[in-house]
C-alpha cells in the first residue's frame, strides 16, 4: 500500500528526461520542477504511467500539486526528484485527493469521506467504468465543497481506481 504525499507550486521548467541512452522508452519521461513560492523546489519525474487529472496539459507557470510514494527511494540530491504518480493542475473549485480510502470510504490519514452518488463517475485509469465497489483501494478523487464535519464530508465529481 503506498503513502501518498503531495507537493504544490508553480512550475517552473519542463525539460525531457532520457532515463537511459539505449532504452527504447527513454524519450517518453519529462522533468517537471516545481517551486511552492518559499524557496522549497522539486522535480517531478512524469512517465508513461503518470496520471495527468483531466489529461491536462501542463507549461510553464501552471500552478500544479504533484502526488508520489512517500516510502519510494529517492536519490539524495538537491533539489529532491520524485517519481511522480499524479499530477493535477491546480483550478478553483476543484480539489483533487490521491489516498487510500477504507471500507467506509474514509481516506488513510482521516481528512476526507467519500459520499457516492448515483451521478459520481468511477473510472480507471485508462478511462473506463469501473463498476465495483471503489472502497478499500487507492483512488484519485476529484471533489468541489466539503461538509464541516470531522472528518470532512463531499460528494465526488469523479473517482480514479488505481489498480
Amino acid at each position: 500500500m503506498m503513502r501518498f504525499m503531495s507537493f504544490s507550486g508553480y512550475v517552473t521548467m519542463i525539460r525531457d528526461f532520457p532515463i537511459t541512452t539505449n532504452d527504447e522508452g527513454s524519450d517518453c519521461y519529462k522533468m517537471i520542477s516545481v517551486d511552492n513560492g518559499y524557496g522549497k523546489v522539486v522535480n517531478f519525474i512524469a512517465g508513461p504511467t503518470t496520471y495527468f487529472v483531466d489529461h491536462a496539459m501542463i507549461t510553464v507557470g501552471d500552478a500544479i500539486t504533484g502526488f508520489y510514494d512517500g516510502d519510494a527511494i529517492v536519490p539524495l540530491i538537491y533539489p529532491p526528484q520524485y517519481q511522480a504518480i499524479v499530477i493535477t493542475k491546480n483550478r478553483p473549485y476543484q480539489n483533487v485527493k490521491v489516498d487510500f480510502f477504507d471500507s467506509q470510504l474514509v481516506s488513510r490519514d482521516g481528512h476526507l469521506k467519500l459520499n457516492l452518488s448515483p451521478f459520481t463517475q468511477v473510472l480507471l485509469v485508462n478511462g473506463q467504468a469501473f463498476t465495483k465497489n471503489p472502497a478499500n483501494r487507492n483512488l484519485i478523487v476529484t471533489y468541489g465543497p466539503t461538509s464541516r464535519s470531522i472528518p470532512p464530508q463531499t460528494t465526488p465529481y469523479k473517482i480514479i481506481v488505481i489498480c
